[in-house]
């Protein structure tokens, strides 16, 4: 068996590296000719549902791309059914929820999860790839309660997320109530993946930019505070990550969390000036994949520049992988990454 790939980790930790770790948000799916094979066939609820198969798919970018890790392959909202949201997924359009939250009673009737009885195919797929398919860590994952609650409440996704913040300032009892719900969802959630073989977490805040700093830390930072203490207990790396959300980051940076990632809006260098001392994770913007290689790879130089500048950095994407990206140029980006980086870290232990 090939040597275990620990560069992730141990960047994560903020320590020192031979050369800056890369994975990319989404590199499992749609932009790989062999999963849209797989597609053909099955729905997304169908893969997730099928260890040996979501196996494949999670495993495949790191066998195509050399990337340092793999994140599983399912949808942020996979939990919620468990506790009696009814979820479906809609080819084009996104996760649909036919039972929206409107009222207190809507929160006091959800129910708890139990991972090994609700969501037993995740726990299986994790423990197939980490006990014989991967040699890089494996990332868990789970969407944060505001994200999840914007479905919930919404019915779907949404642009302006407004039904969920008039909801949020016009109905605080069932807002916390909700919120509450969520983290011990999560909470269960996500030891049972780690206990599985997890060997880091991101927890996916995706749409919390929607809101300014004073809502997120009335209505949002203590219960993502009490998720990321009681995940410590854990031991593996916790990541946190939004989009839109540059004007969050230093509330990010407060949260008992290992790892801040970032999108392209706010740069690791104006991160860093701003006191984000914590290892980050980031940032090129996923439009640029589509461009010409030149321009892709100056811009990559200049966030492995600034990445190397301190221990702790994870070079991603600002947001997720699209269909339209050429997954070559992901093999060539995230070597690209590994031989400069590699180069500039050796150079400075010199």
């Amino acid at each position: 068996m090939t040597k275990f790939n620990d560069t992730l980790l141990r960047a994560a930790r903020g320590e020192q590296v031979d050369h800056t770790p890369v994975w990319f948000m989404r590199q499992a799916g749609r932009s790989q000719p062999e999963y849209r094979k797989i597609k053909e066939k099955y729905s997304l609820e169908q893969i997730t549902h099928e260890p040996e198969l979501c196996a494949y798919v999670t495993r495949l970018p790191v066998e195509n791309y050399n990337v340092d890790a793999a994140i599983l392959y399912k949808d942020i909202v996979t939990p919620l059914v468990g506790i009696g949201v009814d979820v479906k997924i809609k080819n084009g359009v996104g996760p649909v929820i036919s039972n929206p939250i409107r009222t207190v009673q809507d929160v006091a009737n959800l129910g708890d999860l139990s991972p090994e009885d609700d969501v037993p195919f995740v726990l299986d797929t994790i423990k197939l790839l980490t006990t014989e398919q991967l040699n890089v860590p494996l990332i868990g994952f789970a969407g944060a309660p505001f994200t999840l609650a914007s479905y919930m409440i919404e019915g779907g996704p949404s642009k302006s997320y407004n039904k969920t913040k008039a909801f949020m300032v016009s109905e605080p009892q069932a807002w916390f109530a909700l919120m509450d719900k969520l983290a011990d969802m999560i909470i269960v959630y996500i030891k049972a993946q780690v206990k599985a073989g997890a060997k880091a977490i991101q927890i996916f805040d995706s749409w919390v930019g929607a809101l300014n700093v004073a809502d997120y830390r009335i209505f949002i930072k203590p219960v993502m505070t009490r998720i990321f203490t009681e995940l410590r207990e854990t031991g593996v790396p916790l990541i946190t990550f939004g989009v839109g959300a540059s004007h969050l980051a230093m509330e990010w940076h407060d949260l008992p969390v290992d790892v801040v990632g970032i999108d392209w809006r706010l740069s690791i260098e104006e991160a860093r000036a701003k006191g984000l001392t914590k290892p980050l994770m980031g940032n090129l913007d996923p439009s640029y994949l589509i461009g010409d290689w030149a321009e892709i790879e100056k811009r990559a130089k200049i966030i492995v520049e600034q990445g190397v500048a301190q221990p702790g950095h994870i070079f991603n994407l600002g947001h997720g992988v699209f269909p339209e990206v050429d997954p070559d140029t992901l093999k060539r980006l995230t070597s690209f990454v590994h031989e400069y980086s590699k180069e500039l870290i050796a150079a400075k232990s010199n």
